[in-house]
């Protein structure tokens, strides 16, 4: 029994192995309960901890040490309480501070851990604080409620086990993501008796923070099934649009990815602090420097004169019985005793006013009325009276492109399909594109009875070319009803959309205006409507997009055809395309470039039919990888790998999504006030480029635009000496002030940094400076990470 038990704990190391509804079976891995705490301090520890914390603070514990000394007759001539007082009212009003901001929390952690969920026990649902439900339960929730642990989706109230969640708490994206359960669990329903005699085996991974990654497998009925993330209910998440769903507690409390990602609070110093205590360093070796000086001439004078005064003023012994101390003995003591009398030089209400002042810039920061954001009637929140100073000492900020600057609100604008390019409207005079304004009249979509009024779509061309059957544009649109993971759903008898990401959403979107309506899908079928025909297609495989993939494909059947659709970045499309189409590789790469230097996102369309003996041979294999617990990532690659391969390009996609109002002007502002800011984003090289212009992270006024793209670590060192160089020399030639901005792209990160210095010089020399993510990671080496951070420093005279 000891050695069975002794195994089962090892194996949590490596993996969680839960039954469903089997509490008993559960218990003897000691799992996490859902109970959560985020606060810092409780009743019985407030007092040593907060004053260990205060006591870090240097004159504090100066303080201290100076009320002790006090508190010795021999070598005090002040009152204790002259430094007691003081000491203790600075301890009280920070202790008061601290446990307010404590209290904060604990009525949170209170709120979450008290409120209420369904937990089915033995058949029946019971309602339970979320505190009491235990892994392995299995719990029911409704619409608008959050989810209450990390669980694996059973059944749903959506057809096809689909349902419908919010993630902002977790990444701060307001769309909505769908998941889906396992067929074989769909049947359960909402029928508690099913539900609660379900013995479904669990075996995963171990708690992780990773929020877009699981890896576990569901035995059930002697049979295997492979769990991924799009099956699992983070805490944190809102259940919307589902009126109810059934889910299986597979992390608690703290093992909840959520709770995983918010690390323990901490006691935070701020530069004030830090500098105070600094500051507060010096004077006290300035105090002990002149406490030193009068002990030395304090033993010297006892020496040579003081000696002479015994017999009117004999001193005093420490010990009775004792002999009378020498001058050695005396002079330390006259250390202390100095010390105390010149304890007034370390400015202990010095930290009082600090505190005050934060207190108050807390209760301001709330009453601004510069800072209310009139749309939705909110003011800014000080949430800790900790940082507030902080705000004015921001050197660098680190953002997010999409969401962030922009509106996140995609619209389909160009496109290139076998070679040509459409979306422009170009004048039959001059041959140059017309500038799209309000003015400039729509195609007419309205004979399509899904058209949505709000798309926008100028070149009649494409519409020519679909009427007459064009096989190319039918083929590239048929490919965007079909390649992707958007859920349909009917609202007030109009059909509407709910994609996992913006793009998806528009692209869909697109195909639908053009004709090609996606209507239905079921976890074996999809579902479409082309040109007003109904086609069915059986769904046999979906290859997920993932930011290493860069691309995602579904393998589709129908009427006998076997056929691979796949939609990604253009440099991965490539990559994989069949031979012989250079011709039109060549024309879509013009396209792409054009479409990315007018700030749009871009993606590559590609097919590829497929045998149906090698496609069964090939999804034997991807089951074996899917069901693998070790490696289960690296296997599912090679796996795609191997079938994404000799594609057709079909075209490419081009997606406007606009800056946010004022977001050029911020930045500019932040620049000015000498702050740094670095974007991430997606895009490719043009496109990041003329973000950074939309931004005025560049500018046109810029000297000269640098542009590292080696793919090796020696010639990214080569091209990074020749840059700062150049830079070098044309500083020193042009005798103007210097700055430099970087954008980093590569479909991965598009940074900004600009460098501003004040200087007497009104003439400036700015450059920039583009490093692609290949020659970005060498940057970062610890070898060449020196170089290219003093790249900025060769711009400096």
């Amino acid at each position: 029994m000891v050695r069975a038990s002794t195994s089962a704990r090892l194996r949590t190391q490596t993996e969680r192995h839960i039954i469903a509804n089997s509490p008993e079976f559960n218990a003897q891995f000691n799992y996490a309960k859902n109970y959560i705490k985020t606060s810092k301090y409780t009743l019985f520890n407030f007092v040593p901890y907060n004053l260990f914390e205060q006591f870090q603070r240097l004159a504090n514990f100066y303080f201290l040490c100076l009320l002790v000394l006090q508190l010795i007759p021999v070598i005090s001539s002040l009152s204790p309480i002259t430094t007691a007082v003081p000491l203790i009212g600075v301890l009280t009003v920070t202790a008061v501070k601290d446990a307010y901001d404590d209290f904060q929390r604990h009525r949170s952690d209170r709120q979450v851990n008290t409120r209420k969920t369904w937990v089915l026990k033995n058949g029946q649902l019971v309602q339970e604080p979320w505190s009491k439900v235990l892994v392995g339960d299995v719990i029911r929730m409704e619409n608008d409620e959050f989810v209450a642990a990390d669980i694996l989706l059973l059944s749903t109230s959506e057809p096809n086990g689909l349902c419908y969640i919010e993630t902002s708490e977790l990444d701060g994206e307001t769309n909505l993501k769908c998941k889906q359960c396992l067929t074989e669990t769909e049947e359960l329903g909402q029928n508690d008796s099913l539900i609660g005699a379900f013995q479904g085996e669990v075996r995963c991974e171990p708690p992780n923070n990773q929020l877009n990654k699981f890896e576990g497998t569901l035995t059930l009925n002697g049979n295997t099934h492979s769990l991924d993330n799009d099956k699992i209910l983070l805490r944190g998440c809102i259940l919307r649009n589902t009126q109810w769903c059934y889910g299986m507690v597979i992390f608690a409390g703290k093992d909840t990815k959520l709770m995983m990602n918010s690390g323990k609070t901490k006691f935070k110093r701020t530069s004030i602090d830090r500098l105070l205590n600094f500051i507060i360093l010096g004077i006290v070796f300035f105090l002990l420097s002149m406490c030193l000086f009068c002990t030395v001439a304090c033993g010297i004078w006892e020496t040579l004169i003081g000696q002479y005064f015994r017999d009117y003023l004999p001193w005093d012994t420490l010990i009775p019985s004792e002999p009378v101390p020498g001058a050695a003995v005396i002079g330390l003591l006259i250390f202390f005793s100095y010390a105390i009398v010149l304890n007034t030089v370390v400015p202990i209400s010095l930290y009082v006013s600090v505190e005050v002042i934060r207190l108050c810039q807390s209760f301001l920061i709330n009453w601004d009325d510069e800072m209310y954001y009139a749309p939705n009637k909110t003011h800014a929140k000080a949430r800790t009276t900790t940082l507030n100073e902080e705000l004015g000492q921001i050197e660098y900020i680190f953002s997010d492109k999409t969401g962030t600057l922009t509106q996140n609100i995609m619209a389909f604008n160009k496109c290139s399909i076998s070679g040509r390019s459409f979306g422009e409207i170009i004048d039959p005079r001059t041959g140059d594109p017309i500038e799209i304004t309000e003015h400039v009249q729509a195609v007419d979509l309205s004979e399509n009875p899904y058209h949505e009024p709000s798309f926008r779509f100028y070149d009649q061309s494409l519409i020519d070319a679909l009427e007459v059957g064009d096989e190319s544009c039918e083929a590239f649109f048929r490919l965007l009803a079909l390649c992707h993971t958007v859920m349909p759903e009917e609202k007030n008898g109009r059909l509407e959309y709910q994609a996992q990401s913006p793009d998806e959403g528009a692209l869909v979107s697109a195909a639908r205006n053009f004709g090609f309506v996606f209507k239905s899908r079921t976890p074996n079928s999809i579902t479409i409507s082309a040109k007003k025909m109904q086609e069915t297609y059986e769904l046999l495989c979906i290859l997920d997009f993932n930011n290493v993939r860069k691309r995602m494909s579904v393998i589709l059947k129908k009427d006998g055809k076997i056929r691979l659709y796949c939609k990604g970045a253009d440099s991965i499309i490539y990559e994989r395309l069949k031979d012989g189409q250079e011709s039109l590789k060549r024309h879509t790469q013009e396209h792409l470039d054009a479409f990315a230097g007018d700030g749009l996102r871009t993606l590559c369309l590609a097919y590829k039919d497929l045998e149906e003996d090698y496609f069964q041979d090939w999804k034997s294999r991807h089951h074996e990888a899917a069901v693998s617990l070790d490696n289960r990532d690296a296997k599912l690659d090679a796996i795609y790998e191997e079938i994404e391969k000799d594609l057709v390009l079909l075209g490419a996609t081009a997606i406007e999504d606009k800056l946010q109002d004022g977001v050029p002007q911020t930045i500019a502002n932040l620049a000015m006030a000498g702050i740094k800011i670095w974007v991430l984003t997606g895009d490719k090289q043009e496109t990041a480029i003329n973000i950074g212009y939309s931004c005025q992270l560049l500018t046109d006024d810029m000297v000269e635009i640098f542009v590292i793209d080696a793919q090796s670590a020696g010639e990214v060192e080569e091209q990074l000496q020749r840059t700062r160089e150049q830079i070098r020399n044309m500083s020193h030639s042009t005798h103007n002030q210097t700055s430099l901005s970087v954008v980093t792209f590569s479909e991965d990160a598009l940074g900004g940094d600009t460098l501003s210095e004040a200087g007497e010089s009104e003439v400036r020399a700015d450059y920039a400076l583009v490093i692609n993510g290949h020659s970005l990671v060498f940057a970062l080496n610890a070898k060449y990470e020196r170089l290219f951070s003093r790249l900025p420093a060769g711009a400096r005279r």
